[in-house]
């Protein structure tokens, strides 16, 4: 399960390079082939790791730490020490040592505990998942997970649901437009994409589906769903510090994320036992979702089905709705992407209504269009490993029981490994295929429990919906505003770009409609915009 920083995600600008750094995107130096140095000449990362503790708890949230270490990489190289209070972490980006780390994973790859869903697990008695585990229980856990979450078996039976669901997202807005007055339809892409990924999700766990896409959701969702965004935020305001001293400097925000977890406990615990009163009456003769599958299969106690339930919960929502709004962001800014996509999508409409299975076969494309989306805007900030035995990286000896991260951000970024990095285009995925390039979903066996689910999730969504909502010759349009503050004033202090904009017009829009703040430097087709830009997070359909 990849674990995304936070809810907003930024485009780096020029601005981001400190003078005499390079520019974004070029090449970083790499150590030369030696004989293997020690640890500590692995380059050191500037500043005080005490006092970057007490930054991280000042600020509260970590917005640019996947651009800060981009730029870290460029002025020290592939490889660099960043200890925080007395975490000492190894830095790396390259595919070479990420295939390193996978070569050395042990029978239990271990990484860090996530501290706050942990000590809310403690707190309250209940049994971790396998996010929150290491060591034999988590094998044991996960190798039964496997089989009814990650496998092609596994899959063929839950895609089915996540299709359906795809569909009514798509006919729902598709109705909407049809009973607008004008024409047309304008509302937050954001709540939007997060009720579609609750409602797939939910549906493929417990087989049943919530009514969140409907005209008029339950307060009872509509406190779930809340409770998941309050979770996900307080978890980046908590995450980096230890925890005794978190409790202490930031008892509000654990008192508002303990709060939200018991919402999603009750929510989870309801279908969890409402399904095994179900079976105790007798097997149905369908499938009937991921839970009832665990249960069925008997090997885990109901306590380590509610844990791992939770687990799925929280990771299969927020971070499958962010590559869905940036999938969309960027087949606005690539119409001929765009067209070619949607022409795919026609071509297999007929054998994927007959099969929705065909969907995973027959969308070359989009698949790629989806891994490319990962590419430039990760789910993850980064994959870590806690080291079992001694490694080389980079020429450098690394120590036993180091934490090494693989920053996803800057990987994809870099021209030494993507050809024209800051370029949109998916068909460099079909042209080859390199190892250890695509790991936004981590590699080995810790990779991303819940990576299939999401990948249907996004695939099945992308292809159903414009075909549905755009008439032949319309198309997606992005428009940039001044992002606002609460009271409607422009905000003094600069922003960065928020990417969740997707604009649709028809037909007699010759050219893309891009609306710039005057303090944006950049030309809106390029890649990259000022951080006086930001857009507006909403869609219209007309």
């Amino acid at each position: 399960m990849a674990f995304r920083l936070k809810s907003d995600m930024w485009l780096a600008g020029p601005w981001l390079c400190p003078h005499g750094a390079r520019a974004l995107g070029t090449r970083v130096v790499r150590a030369p082939k030696a004989a293997v140095l020690p640890f500590e000449a692995i380059p050191q990362c500037p500043g005080n790791k005490w006092l970057r503790v007490l930054q991280m708890w000042k600020e509260q949230n970590h917005d640019d730490l996947h651009l800060e270490m981009h730029q870290t990489f460029q002025e020290l190289g592939p490889i660099f020490r960043y200890d925080v209070g007395s975490t000492r972490t190894v830095a790396v980006m390259l595919p070479e040592d990420a295939e390193q780390l996978y070569k050395a994973d042990s029978l239990y790859p271990r990484r860090m505990h996530l501290e706050p869903w942990l000590a809310y697990r403690e707190h309250r008695g209940q049994t971790p998942g396998v996010f929150l585990l290491n060591g034999p229980e988590w094998r044991y856990n996960r190798l039964r997970l496997n089989s009814v979450v990650l496998t092609p078996q596994a899959v063929r039976k839950f895609l089915p649901m996540v299709d359906i669901v795809a569909k009514d997202f798509s006919e729902a807005l598709k109705k909407k437009v049809l009973q607008s007055a004008q024409g047309s339809l304008t509302l937050d892409i954001q709540p939007s994409v997060l009720s579609y990924t609750t409602e797939a999700s939910s549906f493929a766990l417990f087989g049943e589906k919530l009514g969140l896409l409907g005209p008029k959701p339950s307060s009872d969702l509509l406190n779930f769903t809340h409770a998941l965004d309050t979770m996900l935020k307080s978890t980046t305001q908590l995450m980096f510090l230890p925890r005794r001293l978190s409790r202490w400097m930031s008892s509000q925000v654990w008192k508002e994320h303990f709060e939200a977890w018991d919402n999603i406990s009750e929510y989870a615990e309801h279908f969890i036992q409402k399904k095994y009163e179900e079976l105790a009456r007798g097997c149905p003769p369908y499938y009937s979702g991921i839970v009832a599958d665990l249960l069925l299969q008997g090997d885990l106690s109901l306590g380590a089905i509610r844990g791992n339930t939770l687990d799925l919960i929280a990771g299969s929502v927020d971070t499958t709705a962010f590559p869905l709004m940036m999938t969309l962001f960027e087949l606005a800014r690539n119409p001929t992407t765009q067209q070619a996509l949607r022409q795919e999508s026609l071509a297999a409409e007929p054998s994927i209504s007959g099969d929705p299975q065909r969907a995973t076969m027959e969308l070359p494309l989009l698949r790629a269009a989806i891994k490319e989306t990962l590419r430039l805007y990760p789910v993850g900030l980064f994959l870590e490993r806690i080291l079992s035995s001694h490694l080389v990286l980079q020429n450098y000896q690394v120590p036993a029981g180091t934490l090494v991260r693989f920053y996803l951000y800057p990987m994809g970024r870099n021209p030494e490994v993507f050809q024209s990095p800051e370029h949109y285009d998916p068909q460099r995925w079909l042209d080859s295929r390199q190892a250890f390039q695509h790991l936004a979903f981590g590699f080995g066996i810790r990779q991303c429990l819940g990576r299939r689910l999401a990948e249907v999730e996004v695939l099945l969504l992308l292809h159903h919906a414009p075909p549905r909502l755009l008439p032949q010759g319309h198309r997606f349009l992005a428009t940039l505003q001044p992002r606002r503050s609460s009271d409607q004033t422009v905000q003094a202090k600069p922003r960065r770009v928020r990417v969740f904009q997707v604009v649709q017009q028809g037909q007699g829009t010759a050219q893309r409609t891009l609306v710039t703040h005057p303090g944006c430097v950049n030309s809106p087709s390029s890649p990259t915009f000022s951080r006086n830009c930001s857009v507006l997070d909403s869609v219209t359909i007309c």
